[in-house]
C-alpha cells in the first residue's frame, strides 16, 4: 500500500552457544530481538545502545560494533500493509544480561525454535545463519 512508512528499527543480534537471545515485550505473544524504534536523530549507536540498555540492563561495547546487515519484513503487531526495516548489529557487552523495562523474559533460541519469533526477527536470524554466526 503506497504512503505506509516502514517503521526504522535497530536490533542486537548476539549468539551465544550457537543460541540466538530474544526477548518477549509485556503484551506480546512473539518474540523479538533487543532495540527497537529510532528516536529523532539518533543514529544507530546510539539508538541501539539505548535500547539495549534499558531492555537488559548491559552496556554495548562500542569498538566491536559492527552491523550486520538489513532486513525488511512485516510488522508484527501493527497495522496491515506495515513493515519494519530492521538495521541488525553485532556486539560485545558488559554486564549481567537482565529483563528489564518493558521486556518480560529473556530467551536463547536455536535456529529450530524460528517459530517462536516475529517475522523480523525471524528475517534476522537467517541473516546470522547466512553469516556463519548459527549453525
Amino acid at each position: 500500500m503506497a504512503g505506509v512508512a516502514d517503521l526504522d528499527v535497530v536490533a542486537w543480534v548476539l549468539v551465544v552457544d550457537g543460541r540466538l537471545l530474544a526477548v518477549r515485550s509485556r503484551g506480546r505473544d512473539l518474540l523479538y530481538l533487543p532495540g527497537g524504534k529510532r528516536e529523532p536523530g539518533e543514529d544507530d549507536w546510539t539508538a541501539l545502545s539505548r535500547e539495549v540498555r534499558e531492555e537488559l540492563d548491559v552496556e554495548l561495547d562500542r569498538a566491536s560494533f559492527r552491523e550486520l546487515g538489513v532486513i525488511r519484513a512485516p510488522a508484527h503487531d501493527q497495522p496491515d500493509y506495515t513493515h519494519a526495516r530492521m538495521a541488525c548489529f553485532t556486539a560485545a557487552h558488559r554486564g549481567e544480561i537482565a529483563a528489564s523495562g518493558e521486556v518480560d523474559e529473556y530467551l536463547y533460541l536455536a535456529p529450530a525454535d524460528r517459530g517462536l519469533l516475529a517475522p523480523a526477527a525471524r528475517a534476522a536470524l537467517d541473516l546470522a545463519l547466512d553469516h556463519g554466526l548459527l549453525h
